[in-house]
């Protein structure tokens, strides 16, 4: 089993920055990709920014005013939130595609999400 735990999360000013936090833990063999996604109330989750293959992608509302990084040996992904607008207000819920083995020593990939973190923007 794999856990991602997410923190970071908070109450800011409109124009302020946060930093997300995400740590993975468990039976991990290794992570294909991590990423964040927001939940807005009454909407679908939606993706923020993803990283995979050294590559990074961004919803476009956040280009430029987003950053995502990773720490591989640290199983920890991050989101540096900067500029932030009351539209970003949202559930930020960490997201990883792992490949553990199972009991029978083969390697499978699942898709694990951590519990949610509350941002707030907001004056």
């Amino acid at each position: 089993q794999v856990h991602l735990v997410e923190s970071g999360g908070g109450l800011v000013q409109p124009g302020g920055s946060l930093r997300l936090s995400c740590a993975a833990s468990g039976s991990i063999k290794s992570i294909n990709s991590m990423g964040w996604y927001s939940q807005a109330p009454g909407k679908h989750r939606e993706l923020v920014a993803f990283f995979t293959g050294g590559i990074a992608k961004y919803a476009d509302s956040v280009k430029g005013r987003f950053t995502i990084s990773t720490d591989i040996p640290k199983n920890m992904v991050y989101l540096q939130m900067s500029s932030l607008k009351p539209e970003d207000t949202a559930d930020y819920y960490c997201y990883a595609f792992v490949y553990s083995e199972d009991q029978f020593g083969e390697t499978r990939g699942n898709a694990y999400w951590g519990q949610g973190t509350q941002v707030t923007v907001s004056s």
